[in-house]
């Protein structure tokens, strides 16, 4: 995990270099997820999370020395996994349908979400870094971009890059819904959503 520096003060994560500093933050983080998960962003406390890694609250301070850093070290750990399982797709979009890669795009995300509930609090946040925030978008956006561009039979090269913006933004809709809705309206709004795409794109 990089070293990373807050937008707001001079501090910055502690990157251990031994197994054991390892192993302890990868402790820390898991319980941040958990507390995170459970609580929301704003309502966790540091002293939750050191609470439920089974471990002094100095011992959190010292490798995160502020919520925000550990919020966005623990989202950017989700969002990579979220993107390796984005890019696993590549083998199989050559044999998919531009309908059929929209559809797994989205059962990917399904998945993820039900195995990383704190991700949807994490991006929820109001601190995010808007410059981070612009360069996920961007990586995602050229993901999506690429995977449309392997299917078959084709969409018109100019809708690659239209396309992955409509999945991007119902993707980010999908998050927002699982945060605010009950799991019943939320999965129906996004189901909604997805024929709606799948008919859009196989009408191209």
């Amino acid at each position: 995990m990089p070293s990373q520096t807050s937008s707001k003060k001079n501090v910055s994560i502690h990157t251990p270099r031994l197994e054991r500093g390892k192993q302890r933050v990868a402790e820390l983080m898991a319980a941040a997820a958990r507390v995170f998960a459970e609580q929301g962003y704003d309502a966790a406390t540091m002293t939750e999370v050191a609470a439920q890694a089974q471990a002094s609250i100095g011992s959190l301070y010292q490798y995160f020395p502020t919520k925000a850093l550990l919020a966005q070290a623990l989202h950017g750990a989700q969002l990579e996994v979220l993107r390796g399982r984005l890019e696993s797709l590549a083998q199989q979009a050559p044999d998919l349908s531009p309908r059929q890669i929209a559809e797994r795009i989205l059962e990917e995300l399904s998945l993820f979400l039900e195995e990383n509930p704190a991700f949807i609090a994490l991006a929820e946040r109001r601190d995010i870094d808007k410059k981070a925030k612009a360069a996920t978008r961007s990586g995602l956006l050229s993901l999506l971009t690429g995977l449309l561009a392997q299917a078959q039979p084709p969409l018109p090269a100019e809708r690659h890059a239209l396309t992955a913006v409509m999945l991007l933004e119902l993707m980010k809709i999908a998050v927002s819904l699982k945060a605010r809705e009950s799991a019943e309206i939320a999965e129906g709004v996004v189901q909604t959503f997805k024929s709606m795409l799948g008919q859009h794109l196989d009408s191209l």
